[in-house]
C-alpha cells in the first residue's frame, strides 16, 4: 500500500504506474506473441477469427470493468481519508458483483456467439475457427478476468499497483509458453490458443487470491470463506453511480470496435487479417497512456479524499509530460518501421502475405501518427474519472464514437476504401480530446468528491 497524499507528484505518479506500464508490456507482447504464432503457424484465416472475437471480449468486459473503476475510485478516496473499514466493505461488495456477473454474461455471450459473428458480417470461411476460439474463451475465462480486474482496481486504490503484476507477467509467460506447445507440437491449431489463454488466465486469478488470504495486506483480506464477506448496497450504488458511467462508456467503445469491424469484414480476410495484426501493435503503442491515466487515477482519489487540489494539478501536468514524450518516441518507431513490424505476423508463402502488409502499414502510419491525441485524451479523462465524475466523459466518448468515428468510417470506406476507416480513428480522437479539456478546465469535475470518504475511521 502506498499513500499518494505526500510527496512528488510526478515522482509518485510515475513510480506507480511503471509496474502497470510493465505488467501490460508483458500483456501486450504475449497479445503480439500470440498473433504471431496464430498467423505464421495456423494461418491468415486463424489470426482474423481470433481477431474478430477481440471487440466482442472486450465489450463483455467492459461494463463490468466500469464498475471496478467505481470500486477503485471508492477505495482511494477512503484510504485517502483514512477510512479503512469502508475501504474492506468496498472490497467485499466488488468481489460479490463481479463474481455473479461473469456466470451470467459467460452463458449469456456462449448461447449469442455465431449469432454475433453472423451479424457482423465476418467472412464464412472464418466463422467457424472464430466461433471455436470465442466459446472455449467465454466460458474458461470470464470468471478468473474479471475478478483479476476487480482485485488489481482495489489494489490500486491502496496505492498497491506491483502485487498484480507479479501474477500477471507469470500468466503471460505461461500463456506463450502454452501457445507454443499446443500449437506447435500438439498441433491442436485454434483450440491450442484458446486452451492456452484459459488455463494461464485460471492460474494467474488462483494464485493472486492464495497469496493475498496469506495476509500481506493488512487492511483488504480477500477471505476464501464466502460467508465472512460483506455485501453493503449503499457502497455498491456509490459504486455504480461512478463507475456505471465508465462502463457504459467502455461498452460502447466496444460496440464501436464491433462497428468497426462489421465494415472492415467486407474487404475480405486480408484486410481483416492486417487489421487484427495492425490493432495489436496499435495497442501496444496506446499502453502506456492508458497505465499512466489509471494511475493518475488513483493519485487523483486519494488526494481528493484528503482534500489536496493543488497536487491533482501538479500530478496531471507532470503526467501529460510524460505521456507525450513516450508517446512521441514510439510513435516514430512504428511510422518509420511499420512495414518491418507487419512482417512479424504473416508466413511469407502465404496466398495473402503482400496484402496484409501493405494494409497493416497504411494503418499503423495513419493512425499512430495522431496517437499525442489519444495520450492526451486519456490522461484528461484520468482525472475526473480519479474524481468518480464519469457522466460527462461518457457523453464525450458517445459523441466521438458514434456521432463521428463510425459514420464517418462507413461514409469514407465508400470513397477511400479501407482507409477510410483508418482516417476515422484520429478524427474521432480529436474531438474526444477536445471534449476532455474542456470539461476539466470548467472545474464541474470537482463536485464530485464522495462525501462519505472523510467519515471518521471505524473500527
Amino acid at each position: 500500500m502506498k499513500d499518494l497524499t505526500q510527496g512528488n507528484e510526478g515522482r509518485q505518479i510515475i513510480l506507480f504506474a511503471i509496474p502497470m506500464i510493465i505488467g501490460n508490456i508483458f500483456q501486450q507482447l504475449y497479445n503480439i506473441v500470440d498473433s504471431i504464432v496464430v498467423g505464421k503457424f495456423i494461418g491468415s484465416v486463424a489470426l482474423a477469427a481470433v481477431g474478430s472475437s477481440f471487440p466482442i471480449l472486450f465489450t463483455l468486459s467492459a461494463l463490468v470493468a466500469g464498475i471496478t473503476i467505481g470500486g477503485s475510485v471508492l477505495v482511494a478516496q477512503y484510504f485517502g481519508a483514512k477510512n479503512f473499514h469502508k475501504v474492506k466493505v468496498t472490497s467485499d461488495t466488488l468481489q460479490i458483483f463481479l463474481l455473479v456477473s461473469s456466470a451470467i454474461l459467460s452463458i449469456i455471450f456462449f448461447l449469442l456467439s455465431r449469432p454475433i459473428f453472423r451479424m457482423l458480417s465476418i467472412p464464412e470461411d472464418v466463422i467457424p475457427d472464430a466461433v471455436r476460439y470465442f466459446d472455449i474463451v467465454i466460458l474458461s475465462t470470464t470468471l478468473p478476468s474479471f475478478m483479476l480486474f476487480g482485485i488489481a482496481a482495489i489494489l490500486r486504490g491502496v496505492g498497491n499497483s506491483l502485487t498484480p503484476i507479479y501474477f500477471t507477467v507469470g500468466s503471460i509467460v505461461m500463456n506463450i509458453v502454452l501457445d507454443l506447445l499446443f500449437v506447435l507440437v500438439f498441433d491442436w491449431g485454434i483450440d491450442g490458443v484458446a486452451w492456452a489463454t484459459a488455463i494461464s488466465s485460471i492460474a494467474a486469478w488462483i494464485g493472486l487470491w492464495w497469496h493475498l488470504n496469506k495476509g500481506k495486506e493488512s487492511i483488504i483480506r480477500f477471505n476464501l470463506n464466502w460467508r465472512k464477506w460483506e455485501f453493503d448496497w449503499e457502497n455498491f450504488r456509490l459504486s455504480l453511480k461512478i463507475g456505471l458511467p465508465s462502463g457504459i462508456q467502455q461498452t460502447l467503445v466496444g460496440l464501436g470496435s464491433m462497428a468497426l469491424l462489421g465494415i472492415v469484414s467486407p474487404f475480405g480476410v486480408a484486410t481483416l487479417a492486417a487489421y487484427t495484426a495492425a490493432g495489436r501493435v496499435d495497442m501496444f503503442v496506446s499502453m502506456p497512456a492508458m497505465n499512466l491515466a489509471a494511475a493518475l487515477s488513483s493519485f487523483v482519489g486519494q488526494n481528493l479524499g484528503a482534500e489536496r487540489f493543488d497536487r491533482i494539478r501538479n500530478g496531471l501536468w507532470a503526467t501529460l509530460k510524460y505521456s507525450t514524450s513516450i508517446c512521441i518516441a514510439l510513435t516514430l518507431i512504428v511510422v518509420f518501421f511499420g512495414e518491418q513490424i507487419m512482417y512479424l505476423f504473416v508466413e511469407s508463402g502465404s496466398p495473402h502475405y503482400r496484402e496484409v502488409i501493405e494494409t497493416g502499414k497504411e494503418y499503423l502510419v495513419i493512425v499512430t501518427s495522431f496517437y499525442i491525441l489519444f495520450s492526451t485524451m486519456f490522461v484528461v479523462n484520468g482525472v475526473t474519472r480519479g474524481a468518480g465524475a464519469t457522466f460527462v466523459p461518457m457523453l464525450i466518448t458517445t459523441l466521438s464514437l458514434w456521432i463521428i468515428r463510425i459514420p464517418l468510417a462507413y461514409f469514407l470506406s465508400d470513397i477511400m476504401g479501407a482507409q477510410g476507416i483508418w482516417w476515422s480513428i484520429p478524427a474521432g480522437w480529436t474531438i474526444g480530446c477536445a471534449g476532455a479539456i474542456i470539461y476539466y478546465n470548467s472545474g464541474l469535475w470537482k463536485k464530485h468528491r464522495v462525501k462519505t470518504a472523510v467519515e471518521p475511521m471505524q473500527t
